[in-house]
């Protein structure tokens, strides 16, 4: 089971995508991608809030820039990968690929929540690299929900299945 969580900034889709898992089987695995740099005082400040809000026993991984699809790959049991935005930033070219994604997602046997931010319905990107980075994020997102179950929209806290 693949759901995809969808929602703009502040929207609360990371808030959805944890309460999922943790309504999923043990063990629970929070795969974290952002390669983010302490010195970042507002990163730093969300990823501490994110990291309060996990329960204990939850593993986590940070793939950063890694293989997001061989790390997600090896886990056992139940994952919430936290985001396809920052993974998608940080693949040369933006150039991720979310059919892979979504094929080791099912391949895997256990149940998977994958949160991403959309960006279909913000504001029109100024820089070249932007508009890149905004149609990207969008193909990998197209890519995850054509092989996921279940698909959800995250609007002011407030869910909607697509």
């Amino acid at each position: 089971m693949i759901t995809l969580v969808l929602g703009g900034a502040r929207s609360g889709k990371s808030e959805v995508g944890e309460r999922l898992l943790a309504s999923l089987p043990a063990p629970r695995t929070f795969v974290g991608t952002w390669a983010w740099d302490p010195s970042d005082v507002d990163m730093a400040d969300r990823v501490a809030q994110h990291r309060q809000r996990r329960p204990e026993d939850w593993d986590v991984i940070e793939v950063g820039d890694g293989d997001l699809a061989a790390a997600a790959a090896g886990v056992e049991g139940s994952l919430l990968i936290d985001g396809l935005g920052t993974w998608v930033a940080q693949v040369g070219g933006f150039a991720a690929d979310g059919t892979e994604l979504a094929a080791v997602l099912r391949r895997r046997g256990g149940a998977a929540v994958v949160v991403s931010e959309e960006v279909g319905l913000g504001v029109h990107p100024e820089t070249d690299a932007g508009r890149r980075f905004r149609d990207e994020l969008g193909r990998v997102n197209r890519e995850v929900a054509d092989g996921a179950d279940d698909v959800l929209l995250v609007v002011a806290g407030r869910t909607l299945r697509l």
